[in-house]
């Protein structure tokens, strides 16, 4: 089934995603995982790579035996970092060849150590361009793109950020996954913004669940986004990491089930690997009456 379908149902379309693990362990503990999982009947599932192409291989490995383990639709994130055309080329082929259905078509951050994007030689700059790129050579794919609802940190304002959406839609996008957020009033005026610019697909809220105070610290200062303060306040209330947990499901329930009564086509949760936060919050939203 094609991207634009699986939105076009009257459902909530929920996707998973995932990243390669880096020990054999952990790669069986990723499959146990997914296997809870796959109770809520996910759309799809993603898995990254990391920076600079560094776990292509390995991205291709994990989502191919997601694929034919749990007959699931299966997306590969792709990045321009490192990658000079015909890298990206020689990708969407093994791609095409594995049976990935979609492709998470995305710039990418700098490797580590460095703070800023440099263009591949013989690369692509823009994620507009890789966009144009599999539409124009790889048409077969579904491709998805990421939003911001607080802005892309390396933007210089939240109308260039949006003009760039714009134009990765514009290059034949099927639909928006958004940065995570704790804000939803961002999200709803990040949505209200697209519409007002005719940017017309799917916007997907990316959600992580937050299971401890240091954890959530620690990503939203990698990635830029704020944590509200009554997301801090109640992870501080105590120092245990299981009443940090209750207190961040509690929030994130909060947070999927006001996104879902405003009409949200789909969710995208972060499950870091694991399944327990996100079996929690999808149980208590009792899914079976929306997905």
């Amino acid at each position: 089934m094609s991207l634009k379908d699986f939105f076009n149902q009257d459902k909530l379309t929920i996707s998973f995603e995932l990243f390669p693990p880096k020990t054999e362990a952990g790669e069986t503990s990723l499959y146990e995982h997914v296997a809870r999982l796959m109770k809520f009947s996910p759309e799809f599932i993603t898995c990254t790579y990391g920076a600079g192409g560094s776990t292509r291989g390995k991205t291709l490995e994990i989502i191919d035996k997601v694929k034919r383990q749990f007959n699931v639709p299966v997306a590969s994130h792709l990045t321009l970092v490192g990658s000079s055309k015909d890298n990206l080329r020689e990708y969407l082929q093994t791609a095409t060849e594995q049976g990935v259905d979609y492709i998470v078509a995305l710039r990418g951050d700098p490797p580590k150590g460095e703070t800023e994007f440099t263009q591949a030689e013989g690369g692509l700059q823009y994620a507009n361009e890789l966009v144009e790129l599999i539409r124009a050579e790889f048409a077969h794919f579904g491709v998805l793109v990421a939003g911001y609802p607080e802005t892309h940190k390396d933007a210089v304002s939240p109308e260039i950020d949006l003009d760039n959406l714009k134009r990765k839609v514009d290059a034949g996008s099927d639909a928006i996954v958004t940065q995570l957020f704790y804000d939803n009033e961002d999200f709803y005026r990040f949505r209200d913004k697209c519409q007002a610019r005719n940017i017309n697909v799917p916007i997907v809220p990316g959600v992580l669940p937050v299971t401890s105070l240091k954890q959530i610290e620690r990503i939203t200062s990698l990635c830029g986004s704020k944590l509200p303060k009554k997301f801090s306040d109640a992870l501080s209330s105590s120092d245990l990491v299981e009443d940090q947990y209750k207190a961040g499901i509690e929030l994130a329930v909060e947070q999927t089930g006001d996104l879902i009564s405003r009409g949200v086509e789909g969710i995208h949760f972060y499950v870091l690997n694991k399944s327990r936060a996100t079996t929690d919050i999808l149980d208590a939203l009792n899914t079976n009456t929306v997905s």
